[in-house]
């Protein structure tokens, strides 16, 4: 094994802490449809995504590649750059995780990369063309793409299942579900695992224990896969709930389509080498399955909550690992301080969660036991606002059975007859 140093270990150790914590925060891109529909039972589906997320693990290193090689130069970074880096990424995948929002943990990383290299090395640190042709322009194309697929897919599927019945239909798209959650849950090994596999050799080339170029070792690639795995069967229950039942009600047909579509795309990605965020792509074939049923609808609000989450991802983690980096040129008090940071805030956001647990056993319901009434919107106020009033004789008969109502019951009895004289 390459010679580690204290603080490449401590690198290194943290590197595997943000793989664990995506391996939680993204088992919903593969099984939220799959536990929201029934297809499998919850602790049964994050068991099965954790085993695949491990074996699609070994499958590629393309994705690892463009993270050590491609995004920052590696000329400069130092491993405090590196451990900076997953300061900003975990912090914003936990808090992103404690408000359920599946943002990119694939972002986080890169924008703490970015923000921590900006900050040690300046503007020359990063390569512009590979963030905008390997990230920005994959962060917009991939909903939109999985999205398209599994709105067309689901009418398919649908249009198909007319000749059947549909209990026969829904009961062999749950088949297909399971099947199409497994590929998913492969693919977002092929290309997240990986993240972390080049963020150590990263670290490994800037603390000279390894040259220039170099791949993975096995190793590094047989951690990552690990500790994504364990992650996984963890279970994100938060952001599987928002992305089952928050954005969307799916059927079986519609969470086929989507898994499926995913998939497609997130396997592409990860052949051609793209840092795809596993995220976008699933949760864009969740709003297009969503649509692809007549009737069937998209919960904006909770969208539009997800969009600001993926919008603030690369500067937020960029930032925050900035800010790391500064404190940390000190020396060893500032290396200390942020570890003991980064220690802190792990622990204070796991007891806020404590406060409403969220788990397999309540993570179909839409909202959490116990939570008040959501109040009007701004849309429905106004509408009730310029509701046209009843018309004068309905107003009257109203105001009629209103008054009725306010009458003692005593005063409503017929008298009884006067007594003879």
């Amino acid at each position: 094994m390459e010679h580690i140093t204290l603080l490449l270990g401590i690198v290194i150790i943290t590197a595997l802490v943000f793989d664990f914590t995506n391996g939680f925060h993204d088992t919903a891109n593969a099984m939220a449809t799959t536990i929201s529909t029934g297809a499998l039972k919850p602790k049964t589906a994050v068991a099965m995504s954790a085993v695949l997320n491990l074996v699609g693990a070994f499958m590629s290193v393309e994705v690892a590649k463009t993270i050590s090689k491609g995004l920052v130069n590696e000329e400069g970074i130092q491993p405090e750059v590196i451990f900076a880096a997953l300061v900003g990424a975990i912090l914003w995948n936990l808090v992103t995780w404690l408000v359920g929002l599946p943002s990119s943990s694939s972002h986080a990383l890169m924008g703490g990369l970015i923000g921590a290299a900006v900050a040690s090395a300046g503007m020359g640190a990063v390569n512009g063309s590979v963030v905008v042709t390997k990230v920005l322009i994959p962060a917009i194309a991939a909903p939109l793409v999985a999205g398209l697929a599994a709105l067309l897919a689901a009418k398919i599927t649908y249009k198909l299942g007319n000749k059947v019945g549909e209990k026969t239909s829904a009961k062999g798209y749950r088949a297909g579900q399971i099947a199409s959650a497994g590929l998913v849950s492969l693919a977002h090994g092929t290309n997240d695992a990986q993240k972390t596999m080049g963020i150590i050799t990263l670290a490994l080339i800037a603390g000279n224990a390894l040259p220039a170029g170099a791949n993975p070792p096995v190793w590094v690639i047989v951690s990552a896969g690990l500790a994504i795995a364990m992650g996984t069967y963890l279970g994100g229950w938060r952001i599987i709930r928002t992305m089952g039942k928050g954005l969307t009600d799916l059927q079986p047909q519609q969470g086929f389509a989507a898994q499926t579509s995913a998939a497609s795309v997130i396997l592409a990605s990860s052949t051609l080498g793209f840092s795809l965020s596993t995220t976008h792509a699933c949760s864009g074939a969740v709003m297009g399955a969503g649509l692809g049923r007549k009737g069937g609808v998209v919960r904006w609000s909770t969208a539009t909550r997800m969009f600001i989450a993926w919008g603030l991802t690369l500067p937020a983690a960029a930032l925050v690992a900035a800010g790391a980096e500064l404190v940390m040129r000190t020396g060893d008090i500032g290396i200390a301080a942020v570890t003991v940071f980064l220690v802190a805030s792990c622990i204070a956001i796991w007891l806020i969660s404590r406060r409403q647990v969220v788990d397999h056993h309540n993570v179909n319901e839409v909202e959490p036991a116990g939570a008040p009434a959501p109040e009007a919107g701004v849309v429905t106020t106004a509408m009730a606002a310029v509701t046209v009033p009843p018309t004068t004789a309905a107003a009257a008969a109203m105001a009629d059975d209103d008054l009725r109502a306010t009458i003692p019951a005593a005063t409503t009895t017929p008298a009884a007859p006067a007594a003879a004289v």
